[in-house]
């Protein structure tokens, strides 16, 4: 039984390229972010990946790239379900702000913990821990199971939620989890043991 999951982060949006703390506010892909989901799915295409179910955030930016993924991939309707469960990391007062204009305002030792500390959250936000503790159990109830029982699985989200997966499937440090880049639209491919274990990951990379 092939036990497959692929985690893709969002493509580019329009705060990414406007450097801002994005969080949970819903701006679109611009037209590269667009161009980047795409490619991800003809990426997969290439290389052999179908998918029977799909998961997604309560965000436009990962649901446009999940459906962009999905429209290369073509076939059979492959059903999607949207949670905010797997939405970004809530930066709360940062959200919106320009990140060189933060660090004028609260200074770059700061805003550098704030972003890359594992567990002192934001005014008003969220943590890396609190996100984990907001998405991991979700996808141990909701999408590990589909997963294990065969299921191909498709998950479309951010940044910050897809560490706290990939957190666990690799069992990474906090501080190995705070090195852990994520490129938009690159597609990271698991195959799984049954007992949940990685049997082998392949990056695709980003490009267009």
């Amino acid at each position: 039984m092939q036990r497959r999951l692929v985690l893709v982060r969002h493509g580019q949006s329009e705060w990414n390229l406007k450097n801002l703390f994005t969080g949970w506010k819903d701006p679109g892909l611009t037209e590269r972010g667009l161009a980047e989901a795409s490619a991800a799915g003809r990426r997969l295409k290439a290389a052999g990946v179908t998918f029977d179910v799909a998961f997604t955030s309560k965000l436009q930016r990962a649901q446009r790239t999940n459906q962009l993924i999905l429209a290369e991939l073509g076939g059979r309707a492959v059903p999607v379900i949207e949670d905010a469960a797997l939405n970004e990391r809530d930066y709360g007062e940062l959200t919106g702000l320009n990140k060189d204009d933060a660090r004028k305002t609260w200074g770059e030792q700061k805003v550098l913990m704030w972003r890359r500390s594992y567990d002192v959250p934001p005014p008003g936000g969220e943590s890396l821990r609190d996100t984990v503790a907001r998405t991991l159990p979700y996808f141990v109830a909701q999408i590990l199971p589909r997963v294990l029982n065969g299921e191909q699985t498709l998950v479309t989200a951010h940044g910050n939620s897809l560490r706290a997966l990939i957190m666990v499937l690799e069992r990474l440090t906090p501080d190995a989890l705070l090195q852990r880049e994520l490129f938009t639209a690159a597609p990271i491919i698991y195959d799984m043991n049954a007992d949940s274990t990685i049997a082998s990951v392949k990056d695709l990379g980003a490009g267009l």
